[in-house]
């Protein structure tokens, strides 16, 4: 016999020894061993080690066909004796389901695992990060003739074609029509006859006119331009690489 199926065979040896152990005692004494038995695995479920009590559940299992042997034994083994022999086997593995069931039902209340995905899931998953919902606010353009107010501070002028900061800054070669980013970072101005916009990074100090380019609005502080109306919205590290731009 090979020796890795040695345990196995044991363990059904084993099994099978107690049946015919129980099958030779007399029922009344197999019987309470058995009720004995379900007693300590009930009142000492969380006490148990888990395969002391799985041991004691194979010995009420397989107990149990011994103890009826033993009593159709006793009631002379006719037609009546199997009788009473089956209908004990059908209430007593009843109890013994019911038993079962309820030393499991802290296991069927834990959340079940979540089943790995098929291949089908897994290939129409999609591949990165989450997509990331992008809404451009507006820009507020305003008309430079009489100036406008700065929202880092101060004011700016528009004279002989030129916005003036008063930090020094000086912007020509843009039309009257200005707007600053929501949080002041950026000052942008039309183009004469609106044929692109002039964008000023105030906080590195960077000027890029883009040429037929559209400011579309400001998403987390950062402009976002496009060509016509419905057209959709590149960010300004997309657009840079176009040949229409100008960065000084």
């Amino acid at each position: 016999m090979d020796r890795r199926r040695w345990p196995a065979w044991r363990g059904v040896l084993a099994r099978v020894a107690w049946l015919v152990l129980l099958a030779l005692l007399p029922w009344w004494l197999g019987l309470p061993l058995l009720l004995a038995l379900a007693a300590v695995v009930t009142l000492l479920q969380h006490r148990l080690a888990v395969e002391h009590a799985a041991l004691i559940r194979r010995a009420l299992r397989w107990g149990l066909p011994g103890v009826l042997f033993a009593l159709q034994r006793a009631l002379g083994g006719d037609a009546f004796a199997w009788g009473a022999a089956l209908l004990g086997a059908l209430a007593g593995y009843t109890l013994l389901a019911g038993l079962e069931a309820w030393l499991d039902r802290a296991l069927r209340r834990a959340p079940a695992a979540a089943p790995f995905a098929e291949w089908p899931e897994l290939a129409m998953a999609p591949i990165g990060p989450p997509a990331e919902i992008i809404e451009l606010q507006p820009p507020t353009w305003q008309v430079a003739a009489d100036g406008l107010v700065d929202p880092l501070g101060g004011r700016v002028a528009y004279r002989d074609g030129a916005y003036l900061f008063e930090i020094g800054e000086r912007i020509d070669g843009v039309g009257t029509q200005a707007a600053f980013s929501p949080g002041g970072r950026w000052f942008a101005a039309r183009m004469h006859n609106d044929r692109g916009v002039l964008l000023w990074d105030r906080q590195r100090e960077r000027q890029h006119r883009l040429r037929g380019w559209q400011l579309g609005g400001w998403y987390c502080e950062q402009p976002w331009l496009l060509r016509r109306d419905d057209d959709m919205p590149l960010a300004l590290s997309a657009v840079l690489g176009e040949d229409d731009v100008e960065e000084t």
